[in-house]
């Protein structure tokens, strides 16, 4: 077995660590390494007279990942006596090394991330290799942690409070050049040669260095948390964090808390109470939820962990998207960006031109902030071609069509498309309710059709979800898959179904406002309790964005296919509400300047005063848990129907589609570990519950019954 951490003493007596976990790809913070690490403190405190000073690095593509989540994940409440006196042993590991006496230095020659950070952040001096794959920061929060190895309260101090913040809260993360910039590292190396001798010679030339913290009359930047102006921004900091937080996050509330109540004490103590608050975040539920769906959910999805086996991988060459609207557009703008060339088409050359500037304007806001050099901007716009010619599509392996929701217009324009394109090329439909199958009639060869639902603004949102019809090949799947990988998003990949996963649930999540509002419950506490449960807006503020005057085409189109193959739908009690809003009072929504909410010119928009007294009944007023759950429970339940039906196929598709595709609240790590962190069978009590009062919608499918007759979990 290889040293966990090497120690190589050279002939000018400066000792290299290079950390080396055996069998790990990379570097973490687990028993292994707190055994290495306590053993070289050791030595290097027995040896210390005879070293000049520390040099740390790594053998791994990273420097150092950070805790380890295996580990992390399963610490339970019953295990936090121990799993403090640990935290404190791996802080008291670090304070050993940083006064020791002799100059430490980081020669950081990949990521350091979380943990990874807290070991640079107890080195004297860092310095990092200029390269694109290094990024430095602290990124614990979006796993809903803190960081526990001593990182709240060095950045504080090294920055002070105000500038650590968005550090801390936020998980920001840098380059080696901003780092140096603001302060994080002391020197930038060009390569490993270069990084390791920068390190010695400054070993040599500060023989026996101080942390800042540790020297006489250190005052932290910026000042405590009593001096004047830090009090004044700490006295809305909270107001601001909740706002942002809801209260669904514990984590960023508890960095703060760290931060402030560590800033006012000695550093011995501050460790202490950073130890306290990451013990309690880690043994919670929240962390659990997000750890399991961000961390491993999210990379068996990214590993490739629904794409058919057995295809070689695809690379795209050139994309031919038919439509150069908001979706169009924005599909153009993201293929580019991964080097793909791009035919944007549309009836006209001017609609065509026009979706290309939606790119130039994208691009020119990144030259403007000298994140683009100009050349860059001009080869990734000659990228996208517009036109309005099918002839345009020769020798594409790709066409996605991204026209209005209307079945003829999308078999009109993809099936020119197709006979324009490469022989073998693939056919996708951006979709967001007509079912697969139908719309790959249309085409000749039907197992080469496929649904990639892109979510708006394609720029930002980073999931597309991949829709299996019923003649779709695997080879076709494989090949969707690697494309949507190729552009940098995330794929969840569903069977075929109306509304398929994600506008299925979605409906079931503004179709519960709406017949809330429709039953008399105010508009003001339906929108404000769905932001409190963690939706990132309120139903009625959604509907608006969607438009009512859509939801109401995409119904029709519902019912003339079910018609026309002799089924129907029970009629649900939000289309009373959106007739009412659409036919009598005239307000389709945001685009037309008034729905549930006014848009005032230059103002704030603020929700439309007369739904007080169209809508509001005193005595149809229910309880906040109420509102809550029934936002919250409506949209796990159809997800567990989507998993009863087969249109899901994993839980990591369930949960991490939920959360990026609709928005569903990130704290409970998805709507399916929503369900298992309720507890299944109180979840079922629940639900039944809210069926007797609200309608059988809320009823627990047959998967849910079964699940919690088993005591199992999803």
């Amino acid at each position: 077995m290889t040293d966990a951490i090497r120690y190589e003493k050279g002939q000018d007596n400066i000792v290299v660590l290079t950390m080396d976990m055996p069998d790990q790809s990379a570097n973490t913070m687990n028993a292994v390494y707190r055994e290495a690490m306590g053993k070289i403190v050791d030595r290097l405190e027995a040896e210390k007279d005879a070293i000049a000073g520390v040099i740390i690095t790594s053998a791994k593509k990273t420097f150092f990942a950070g805790g380890d989540l295996n580990e992390l994940v399963k610490v339970t409440k019953a295990d936090a006596k121990d799993f403090y006196q640990m935290i404190l042993r791996i802080k008291g590991q670090l304070r050993r090394l940083e006064t020791l006496g002799k100059p430490v230095v980081a020669a950081i020659n990949g990521a350091a991330l979380g943990g990874g950070w807290e070991i640079c952040l107890a080195c004297h001096h860092r310095i990092a290799l200029d390269s694109s794959s290094v990024q430095l920061g602290l990124p614990e929060v979006t796993l809903g942690l803190l960081p526990g190895g001593g990182g709240v309260v060095r950045m504080v101090r090294l920055l002070g409070l105000e500038k650590a913040l968005p550090y801390l809260v936020e998980g920001k993360k840098v380059r080696p050049a901003a780092a140096l910039k603001a302060g994080l590292i002391d020197d930038i190396a060009s390569d490993k040669d270069d990084l390791l001798a920068k390190a010695r010679a400054w070993v040599l030339a500060n023989p026996a260095p101080k942390q800042p913290w540790d020297e006489a009359g250190y005052k932290i930047p910026g000042g405590t948390p009593s001096s004047p102006n830090v009090a004044q921004m700490l006295a809305i900091a909270p107001s601001v964090l909740r706002d942002k937080t809801k209260g669904c996050f514990p984590a960023p509330e508890k960095i703060l808390c760290a931060a402030v109540e560590g800033a006012q004490v000695d550093f011995d103590t501050a460790q202490i109470i950073e130890a306290r608050y990451f013990t309690e975040l880690t043994t919670g539920q929240v962390a659990k939820n997000m750890i399991g769906t961000f961390w491993f959910q999210l990379n068996e999805i990214n590993a490739g962990g629904s794409r058919p086996q057995g295809f070689a991988p695809y690379v795209t060459k050139k994309v031919g998207v038919l439509g150069a609207g908001m979706m169009g557009a924005g599909i153009a703008y993201v293929s580019a960006a991964a080097g793909i060339e791009v035919v944007l088409k549309d009836i006209s050359l001017e609609a065509a031109e026009k979706g290309k500037a939606y790119s130039a304007k994208l691009l020119e806001k990144k030259v403007g902030k000298g994140l683009m050099s100009a050349e860059k901007r001009d080869a990734f716009l000659a990228r996208i071609k517009p036109s309005a010619r099918e002839a345009d599509f020769e020798g594409c392996d790709l066409i996605i069509e991204a026209v209005f929701e209307d079945r003829d217009l999308k078999a009109k324009v993809t099936s020119a498309a197709e006979a324009a394109a490469l022989p073998g090329a693939v056919i996708a439909s951006n979709t967001s309710t007509l079912p697969i199958t139908g719309l790959a009639a249309a085409v000749q060869n039907q197992d080469k059709f496929i649904g990639l639902h892109f979510f708006s603004p394609v720029d930002k949102m980073p999931l597309v979800e991949i829709i299996r019809g019923e003649q779709t090949s695997g080879e076709t799947l494989a090949r969707g898959f690697d494309y949507v990988m190729q552009i940098n998003k995330t794929p969840i990949v569903v069977n075929d179904s109306r509304g398929f996963f994600t506008s299925r649930v979605f409906g079931t999540f503004t179709n519960e406002g709406l017949a809330m509002l429709g039953e008399g419950v105010s508009a003001a506490m339906i929108e404000t309790e769905a932001r409190k449960a963690g939706m990132p807006v309120g139903p009625l503020a959604i509907s608006d964005e969607v438009s009512m005057s859509l939801m109401n085409h995409i119904r029709q189109q519902t019912l003339k296919d079910l018609a026309a193959e002799g089924k129907s739908i029970a009629e649900h009690p939000a289309f009373a509400v959106i007739d009412l809003m659409l036919n009598e009072y005239k307000r389709p929504g945001k685009a037309a300047g008034a729905g549930f909410y006014d848009y005032p010119e230059g103002g704030k928009k603020h929700l439309w005063p007369e739904l007080k007294v169209r809508f509001e009944k005193p005595e149809a007023q229910i309880s906040q848990i109420d509102v809550r759950d029934r936002i919250l429970f409506i949209q796990a339940i159809e997800t567990v129907r989507c998993m009863e039906e087969g249109v899901l196929q994993s839980v990591a598709d369930a949960n991490i589609g939920s959360i990026f595709g609709i928005g569903f609240a990130a704290w409970s790590g998805g709507a399916l570990q929503f369900i298992n962190q309720y507890g299944v069978q109180d979840f079922v009590a629940r639900a039944q519950y809210l069926a007797e009062q609200y309608g059988e919608r809320f009823l627990p499918p047959a998967l849910l019954l079964e699940k919690a007759a088993k005591g199992e979990t999803f």
